[in-house]
């Protein structure tokens, strides 16, 4: 997604912003911000798991390497629509494997899930953190697009479809929330 230049998820959109502000590559400002969100845990009493430190360093790795031996940005449209959809994709099955595997939420889904214990329902809490989390993003500069939208209005459907398939414990579709 970064690469395809189309826009980022919101967090990605924070996550480039402060990169671009700092000099820090983007996948070490994930890692920075996945630790300094567990900070926020403490007064919601929220649970680490592995799962959530294994979140919180393998993406902000990977996304580092990966951006090593990709291209800075791709020129033909037809490319960039390709990576920009696979991204999405890609983050969707992340999240069935390491939600599906019941070792811990990450750092932003704690934050979430904690703000609901709280009695904010978690409609609310996960769209004022996303939105938080992309004005201030794009207030430092980070890449707003269509692929945000995309990722945003996709992104739920695509990973209730993979953690049904790939989670150990068996999850049942919700029909309201």
């Amino acid at each position: 997604m970064v690469i395809a230049n189309l826009g980022l998820s919101p967090w990605d959109v924070l996550h480039q912003g402060i990169s671009r502000q700092t000099g820090i590559p983007i996948g070490t400002v994930v890692i920075i911000t996945g630790f300094a969100v567990l900070l926020l845990w403490i007064p919601l009493k929220e649970r680490i798991g592995i799962g959530t430190i294994a979140n919180a360093i393998v993406i902000g790795l990977v996304l580092d390497g990966a951006l090593l031996v990709l291209p800075e940005a791709l020129d033909d449209f037809i490319l960039r629509w390709a990576a920009l959809l696979v991204g999405v994709v890609i983050v969707a099955i992340g999240s069935g494997f390491y939600i599906g595997a019941g070792l811990g939420p990450g750092p932003r889904d704690g934050l979430m899930t904690g703000l609901a214990r709280r009695g904010i329902p978690i409609a609310w809490a996960r769209a004022g953190i996303e939105i938080a989390a992309l004005v201030i993003g794009w207030l430092l500069g980070g890449t707003v697009g269509v692929g945000t939208l995309i990722f945003a209005f996709g992104m739920g459907p695509l990973v209730q479809f993979f953690l049904a398939r790939l989670s150990i414990i068996p999850v049942a579709p919700r029909v309201s929330e």
